[in-house]
Formats: structure tokens, sequence, C-alpha cells
């Protein structure tokens, strides 16, 4: 059996979201070094602050400063920081209940060691050098041992207020494609397309998945299908993908490969794109170098018919 493969792999993309009133009044506060919180009609003082009360759902605008001192209400040691957190040195992650709120705030705690961290600890906000209008405008917690702070009684009320944020996404992780994935990119690497049979079913499945999702039972019998496919679905895309070479609009598709019994996807290409139908026949081009198909084009075959395809749209 060959080596089943495996692979660092990065997701990554920048979310964009626009601000309320209440979460834009809290990021540029914290730009300005002023912690705001927003108080219920019960009194509470909720920080980080929110648009609804979390038990009775009332609207709440009513912002209030609170003190950039608190208390450690729970705590998490962290020995090894990764990429983008907020320290790169071993710190706690803990929950801090600022003086005059009633709800703790998440953030990181810089302490030379976990034996230095304890529930009910004092710290203080360490603000960052450059502020931007973001969480991380707070570098970190401190340890402090002077007394509490005094807001300062601000109004939450800016000039050049944040209205917006981009709030990076990322997860790193290993990825195994297990032993049918990694028969089926050999496969590709010879520029061949290979599937698996159900033992049960006898459907074709590409790309295989080790097991049929119907039957339940292992699937081993290797099928090579295609080269050529017909096209069951596709969608026309008009936004151009950051570090995506292709000029909009293209069309993304299904195709369902010949002796396959599921349909794979890729770009269309060697036609304009308001030819692209349902049942074109086409076949799949690599450029040099390429592990898997660069696009489909079409083969300048007559179009499948629609019975020979419609149970894989």
């Amino acid at each position: 059996m060959p080596e089943v493969l495996s692979a660092p792999l990065t997701v990554e993309f920048p979310f964009t979201r626009s601000l309320g009133p209440v979460q834009s009044a809290f990021l540029t506060g914290l730009r300005e070094r002023v912690v705001l919180g927003v108080r219920t009609t019960d009194g509470r003082t909720l920080v980080p602050p929110v648009e609804y009360d979390p038990v009775t759902a009332d609207e709440l605008r009513d912002l209030v400063e609170v003190a950039p001192t608190g208390t450690v209400t729970t705590w998490a040691w962290n020995p090894e920081p990764r990429r983008g957190q907020p320290l790169t040195t071993p710190f706690a992650w803990v929950l801090v209940r600022l003086d005059g709120a009633d709800t703790a705030l998440l953030h990181a705690l810089d302490a030379p060691g976990p034996d230095s961290v304890r529930t009910g600890l004092r710290v203080r906000v360490r603000w960052a050098v450059t502020r931007t209008g973001a969480i991380t405008d707070i570098a970190c917690f401190e340890p402090y041992d002077g007394p509490p702070a005094q807001p300062g009684g601000h109004s939450g009320e800016f000039a050049d207020a944040v209205t917006g944020i981009v709030a990076p996404a990322r997860l790193d992780y290993t990825y195994s494609p297990g032993r049918a994935q990694t028969d089926h990119l050999a496969a590709l690497a010879e520029r061949r397309t290979v599937g698996e049979r159900c033992p049960s079913c006898h459907k074709v499945y590409v790309p295989p998945r080790g097991a049929c999702p119907t039957c339940g039972v292992a699937t081993t019998d290797h099928v090579e299908v295609g080269p050529a496919g017909t096209v069951t679905t596709y969608c026309i895309v008009n936004i151009k993908a950051k570090n995506l070479d292709i000029e909009v609009p293209y069309v993304y598709a299904h195709i369902a490969l010949d002796g396959a019994d599921l349909a794979l996807h890729g770009r269309i290409g060697g036609i304009p794109y308001d030819q692209v139908r349902m049942g074109l026949r086409v076949t799949p081009v690599w450029t040099e170098g390429s592990r898997f198909p660069d696009h489909y084009r079409p083969t300048g075959e007559p179009d499948a018919d629609y019975d020979t395809y419609k149970e894989l749209v």
C-alpha cells in the first residue's frame, strides 16, 4: 500500500463587518484608552458591551465608562503561544471583571509563570503603543497591586468614530486525505481520474471517500473514469477572488465524468461564459507540471440527453 499523503493546510480569509453604535463606541474608546460598558435596565454594566440585553432582549444604548483595573475571575495557562495571539511568550488567558463592570472580559495576562496567576488576582490594562480601534488596543493585562483606577465618566461620544473592522480568520492544520483520496491524487499526477466502486450498490464515487455513503461499506475496487464528462449544473462567477488569476466572469460547474456516479466540480474554459449549459460535453485541460486539471473545455460532441445525467444534478 502506498504511503498515505499529508500536508500542511491553511484556511484564511478576512472577515469584514460594520459596527453599530455600541460596538463602534467600545472600539473607538479603546483607541482613546477608554473602556466602555453598557448599562442594562436593571442597573448591570456589561463589558464588553452588547446591543441587546442577553436576559430581557431589551435594546441597550446607555454607555458607561469603567476602570482599566479589575480582578481575574478565572484563567488558563497557555505555554505555547500560536501565531497571531496577543503575546509571543507563554501567558495566561484570563477573564477579567473590570472595576465597575458586572461581566468579565477575555484577554491575555502577561505573567512570569502559572504559579503567579490565581483567581482574585488584581490586574490592569496594558495599552498598545499604536491603537487603531480594535480589541488589540488592549495589548494585554498585567498584575497590579495599586488602588482601583477611577473612570473619567466618558459619555461614549467620539469624533472620527470607528465604523467597521476587518477581522482576519486563519486556521492552520495538517490535512491527510486518507487511503482512498491518496490513491485518487496519485492517479491525477499521472493525468488519470480514478474512483472507487461500492461492492453493494455498484456506484462509482469520484473523488472516492473510502466508503459508500449510501450502503456504509468500504470501497476498494478502483475504477478509471472519464476523461470526458457532462456539465450537470453550473454557476457564473462575477466577483474576482483575491490571489486567483482568473478574469471574471467565468463558469464553475459540476461535471459528471463518464463512468462516475458522483459529479465533481471544475472550471469551464474555451467557451464564452454565456454559452455554457447543462448537458455540455467537456474534457480536462492539463497544464505543465499540474497535479490536477486546470479547467475543462468543450469536446465538440452533441450535448448529453438530460435523462443520462438527471440523477446527478
